[in-house]
């Protein structure tokens, strides 16, 4: 099958790495990862959280910032329309399923909650990135073509080089999840896996 996009251009350039990276966690939260909670019994994102816990024990090492989000709001009256049952059941503050994912919490890291798909609207997160002098994001979490994807989307949108550690998210079926890294890669981002990224994150380090 041909590739249209590709023949007028779309993913003509790589996005690249600038001076220093941060790791972005989207939604590792147990609602999407422990099997109590509606979300939470889906096994491709739970193959893609144990990823995300050795990227961020890598990077951590190393002294990287991490920025780690979770979902939560007072009550339905503070709530956008979602159309998921659970998040209108279950996404409040101080329901155990907003709870990060115990594999992913760190105290180390700025940790905070969204209240919206992407991890930068309405939240501190640019300033976070300012202080810490970052213009290279790598982008992990649920659900890909949800959460993760808003989240590139406003990545980009800030001028900041994205990349998106394919291993590292999850999304309930396959094709959705291809579909949108395929998608973000000829426009937004570099699609990488944990593996380059934590080799990136090494050469950074040796030459710091």
């Amino acid at each position: 099958m041909a590739d249209k996009y590709g023949q007028v251009g779309y993913g003509s350039s790589e996005t690249g790495w600038g001076r220093k990276a941060a790791i972005l966690v989207v939604d590792w939260q147990t609602a999407f990862t422990d099997p109590r909670y509606a979300l939470g019994g889906l096994e491709r994102l739970h193959r893609a959280r144990d990823r995300t816990a050795e990227l961020l024990y890598f990077a951590r090492s190393r002294g990287v910032p991490v920025a780690t989000c979770y979902t939560a709001y007072c009550s339905s009256r503070d709530m956008p329309f979602w159309k998921v049952q659970a998040v209108r059941d279950e996404f409040f503050y101080g329901h155990p399923c907003t709870e990060i994912d115990p594999r992913i919490f760190d105290a180390r890291d700025f940790t905070y909650c969204k209240n919206a798909p992407s991890m930068f609207f309405q939240t501190p997160l640019i300033t976070f990135l300012v202080r810490q002098q970052v213009d290279t994001v790598v982008i992990t979490g649920c659900t890909t073509s949800g959460c993760v994807r808003a989240t590139i989307v406003d990545a980009f949108s800030y001028g900041l080089r994205v990349q998106v550690a394919e291993d590292c998210c999850g999304d309930a079926e396959e094709g959705p999840h291809r579909d949108t890294l395929r998608d973000c890669g000829r426009r937004y981002a570099d699609i990488t896996d944990s593996q380059r990224v934590m080799q990136r994150l090494e050469s950074a380090a040796k030459v710091a």
